[in-house]
Formats: structure tokens, C-alpha cells, sequence
């Protein structure tokens, strides 16, 4: 099962194409408010820029806490969402331990589920997708 990472943040220029990417592609919508990743400065234009996403916690602690099971672990990290099953009660977010799960004005949450569809518009290749530990060949194997 492969994860999102962002192993070369150092080059991120703070465009938002992957935020603007997930909402479009993914969620159908053109709001900075419909995207599972953001990107955030990370002290100042001269200190750079970091992604805030999901890091696939195994087990998600967002999942746990949804009353509905909106929220489901997906094998290899990460959850699966049901919005359809969503009530927007919020305790997704108010569990999540790195702020990854954003509400819109509704109450919607929005979170990545690691697809990597951003990627590909980041300019600088700075989003990847990459086999979460333990899901990648066994040492020794080729």
C-alpha cells in the first residue's frame, strides 16, 4: 500500500497546485477549503513552506473517533471516508494528532486518502508517493 510523503519540501515555492489538485480531482470542487493537503508556511517566506497531510497513523485515531464510521482504517494506514455517513460532528479532526483533517465552513471534513493525484501538479516534485513501512519488499528480496 503506498502513502503520500513530501521528501523535498526544501524546494516547495508555496503555489498550493497540489491543495488546488486534490480539491479539483478528487473532491470535485475549486475551494482552498476542499483539499485533503495543505501547504503552510512554516515560519516565513524565507524559512520555507511544509505539507500538512495525512501521515497513515496505523491505527488512525480519527477513525476511532468517529461516531459513524464516516471514518474507516484503510489497510496499510490512513482511513477510507464514507461522506455519505458523515454527520459533521467534527471529532475526526478535534482526534487527528498532526491537524491533518480540515473542516470547511459546513463542517465537511476533508483529509487525504493518499491517492497522489497531487503530485503530479507540483512543480518541483516535491510530493511523492511511497510504500508505507512495512508494506515494501522484504530486506534481501529484489
Amino acid at each position: 500500500m503506498k502513502i503520500l510523503t513530501a521528501p523535498r519540501m526544501e524546494r516547495c515555492i508555496g503555489c498550493h497546485s497540489c491543495a488546488l489538485a486534490c480539491a479539483r480531482l478528487v473532491h470535485g470542487l475549486l475551494s482552498w477549503n476542499a483539499s485533503g493537503i495543505r501547504i503552510r508556511s512554516s515560519g516565513g517566506v524565507t524559512t520555507g513552506f511544509e505539507a500538512c497531510h495525512c501521515l497513515a497513523c496505523d491505527p488512525p485515531p480519527c477513525a476511532l473517533a468517529c461516531p459513524t464510521g464516516s471514518f474507516s482504517p484503510r489497510k496499510g494506514g490512513g482511513v477510507k471516508v464514507k461522506p455519505e455517513l458523515c454527520i459533521r460532528c467534527g471529532e475526526c479532526a478535534g482526534a487527528c494528532p498532526v491537524d491533518a483533517i480540515f473542516l470547511d465552513e459546513t463542517g465537511r471534513p476533508f483529509v487525504c486518502i493518499h491517492c497522489g493525484r497531487c503530485a503530479g501538479f507540483c512543480p518541483h516534485g516535491c510530493l511523492e508517493l511511497a510504500e508505507a513501512p512495512g508494506n515494501g519488499p522484504e530486506e534481501g528480496e529484489s
